[in-house]
């Protein structure tokens, strides 16, 4: 696995948790891509990379396809709740 060679951004607050909760699954980057593809979300892994160290902003249209990706709620990817299965608000299918 690659480290990060570059400190993280702030252009957006779900990098940090994306790239958790996507390690935690044993998954790489690759296949969270594909994921998102057949939600009809097109990152490339350049963009993937900058959205996981923070230096590209988030789309909501992208936070809730991520959500979904790695089933995890977006409020635990914004850093609003400390379960990543927080079952406030409408859930997303």
């Amino acid at each position: 696995m690659n480290r990060r060679k570059l400190p993280l951004g702030d252009r957006n607050r779900v990098g940090k948790r994306v790239t958790q909760a996507r390690q935690a699954k044993g998954m790489r980057q690759t296949e969270l891509l594909a994921r998102l593809q057949v939600q009809g979300i097109e990152i490339s892994l350049p963009a993937l990379s900058l959205l996981e160290g923070q230096k590209r902003p988030v789309s909501d249209l992208e936070l809730v396809a991520l959500s979904e990706a790695l089933g995890v709620s977006v409020l635990w990817l914004l850093g609003l709740s400390d379960s990543s299965e927080d079952t406030e608000g409408p859930k997303t299918k």
